[in-house]
């Protein structure tokens, strides 16, 4: 089986590449497979995750202005070239299968060629943050471009989404549900001892770390002993501008940012809680990879990921917002080992059900259907 999978770049940190690392390993370990993976803007650079040799990488070159809208004049002009060169390759591999991972322009002409080829869609963000301009009292323009978007997403053969309550916001009925493979299952995990929360992702608004900010500035009133590290990267003014704010809290000394690792399973064994704060999350793999390391997790109750990982067995879930009940939450475990370790204990064991094996039989299983149709 030729597998071939479309993504932007894979040398930045970020859980669609972490996951795709996973999933071309997979299907590259099989013997009848042959996987190729395909990007727009690689920059010659050195892929961040470890993938096999046995994978066959492409990059077109074509180097969209990621600082504009990829409708911007200086992106579009950039498509034609985009289109014919990945016609061009598709032909040349002739894939049995096809799959788009980012949410890039390819997303939105990728079912128009090759046609023969079965082709499917990974959705990776939630579409709650579309409905409020898809309401019909709604003046965005927005709301046109999503009709086509509506439009495009019914000629994939399949749109992949992460949790059973995302399906709900698609219009079309080849929508199937598979949940992302956890990436490891460490064979010891946190002792829950250590005095460090930790949260991890790309450094962007929609992660909410200046809400996180102001919660630990109310931690830090009633404990000073904790600290919370934040691993990852992002636009360096937007992390400038949040290091501002811890200054400003006076809190630089428990509320630091370590930057981008490759080693997050060690700075998880390493600490004894972690926290999320985003407004939205599809399916935040970082929570799966944190309970796998027997971390009890403190999360907004955001649409619509956390609440599929996080029971109130394994953590806590706060209303979106409730600043304070997130500070007197992370307060009461920070305070409360016991209460840490039999949290940690359930989201290990919580953790089991997206192992590689059983994610990655429902693909081939998938897979296996749509080459037979």
């Amino acid at each position: 089986m030729k597998i071939v999978f479309i993504i932007d770049q894979v040398y930045l940190h970020g859980g669609i590449e972490r996951v795709l690392s996973i999933k071309a390993n997979y299907f590259s370990s099989i013997k009848e497979n042959k996987v190729y993976i395909i990007t727009t803007e690689q920059k010659q650079n050195v892929p961040c995750y470890n993938f096999s040799t046995n994978i066959f990488f492409k990059d077109l070159g074509i180097n969209y202005h990621r600082s504009k809208s990829y409708f911007h004049p200086k992106n579009l002009i950039k498509l034609p070239k985009h289109i014919f060169k990945t016609r061009a390759e598709l032909q040349k591999i002739n894939p049995d299968i096809v799959v788009v991972c980012s949410h890039s322009v390819d997303t939105y002409f990728i079912p128009f060629i090759n046609k023969t080829i079965p082709k499917l869609k990974e959705f990776h963000f939630s579409k709650s943050i579309e409905l409020i301009h898809r309401q019909k009292s709604s003046k965005s323009r927005k709301r046109y471009f999503l009709k086509f978007a509506d439009y495009v997403e019914k000629k994939y053969d399949k749109l992949i989404v992460l949790n059973k309550a995302e399906a709900a916001y698609y219009k079309t009925n080849n929508v199937i549900t598979i949940p992302n493979p956890l990436t490891f299952y460490p064979k010891t995990v946190s002792n829950v001892t250590e005095q460090i929360v930790i949260s991890a992702g790309r450094i962007a608004p929609v992660k909410g770390y200046d809400y996180l900010i102001d919660i630990w500035q109310m931690v830090f009133r009633e404990n000073k002993d904790w600290q919370l590290h934040i691993y990852g990267d992002g636009d360096k003014d937007y992390v400038n501008l949040l290091k501002e704010k811890v200054q400003e809290k006076g809190i630089q000394e428990s509320f630091i940012f370590k930057g981008s690792t490759n080693h997050i399973k060690d700075k998880m064994l390493e600490s004894s809680l972690y926290a999320m704060t985003s407004h939205n999350e599809c399916f935040p793999l970082v929570l799966l990879e944190a309970q796998a390391c027997g971390l009890p997790i403190i999360s907004f109750d955001c649409p619509n990921g956390p609440k599929s990982i996080i029971s109130p067995q394994n953590g806590i879930l706060i209303p979106q917002y409730k600043n304070k009940a997130f500070a007197k939450a992370l307060l009461k475990l920070m305070d409360d080992k016991k209460i840490r370790t039999r949290m940690g204990q359930q989201a290990r064991i919580n953790a089991q059900n997206y192992s590689v094996e059983k994610v990655m039989n429902l693909w081939m299983k998938m897979f296996s259907e749509l080459i037979n149709e």
